[in-house]
């Protein structure tokens, strides 16, 4: 699903925008196309046109489109979290996206511009902040809390209770015990067991 249900335009033209737009193309949202200055325009990513660079989103008002961020998140890489920052100051909304695929428990709290990819599971009472990426087949237990910008790798399991600060990593297939608390800007790294809580340095 989305949120606000208005046109899209896609930030970014690269894998993770590829997840993006097809999670976009399956609910059937309105593509208006993808900024990226990298790109040439008029090439196309999945049957959708890059327009140009991020100027172009300019050319519509914010109240007439939503963003969808397709820039990926990895640990020392700040662009998606600047973009999110830069379009907001200027009116803009990032629309959130949950996959069909996806399992979301009652009383679930998801934030502008959260992406759910296919596979996940959400369990019920668990808050997720702005714009954080749940990635593929991750799974977030009970009561869990999430800060902003963050990013759960695919295959991440997070036990109940957990609480994870702002701007954290956690890294592909970690695996989180209950009730642990990750302070703001931790990356835990790819296949980790985490047992004890996590402070930042």
């Amino acid at each position: 699903m989305t949120i606000f249900g208005k046109p899209v335009v896609i930030l970014g033209g690269g894998g993770h925008a590829k997840v993006v737009i097809d999670m976009l193309k399956i609910v059937d949202c309105d593509i208006l196309g993808i900024v990226d200055k990298e790109l040439k325009p008029g090439k196309q990513i999945l049957g959708i046109s890059i327009l140009g660079d991020d100027a172009l989103v300019y050319k519509y008002n914010s109240d007439e489109i939503e963003l969808a961020n397709g820039i990926g998140a990895l640990p020392g890489k700040t662009l998606r979290w600047q973009l999110g920052e830069k379009f907001r100051k200027d009116g803009y909304r990032f629309t959130t996206i949950v996959h069909p695929g996806a399992i979301i428990g009652s009383n679930v709290m998801i934030s502008e511009g959260v992406q759910i990819m296919a596979g996940c599971v959400v369990q019920p009472y668990v808050e997720i902040g702005l714009d954080t990426i749940i990635n593929t087949g991750a799974t977030i237990d009970h009561d869990c809390k999430i800060g902003a910008c963050c990013h759960i790798a695919p295959g991440v399991t997070l036990s109940g209770g957990i609480k994870v600060g702002k701007n954290v990593h956690i890294g592909t297939g970690a695996n989180v015990v209950q009730q642990i608390s990750i302070s703001d800007g931790v990356t835990v790294r790819a296949g980790t067991l985490v047992s004890t809580d996590i402070r930042s340095e």
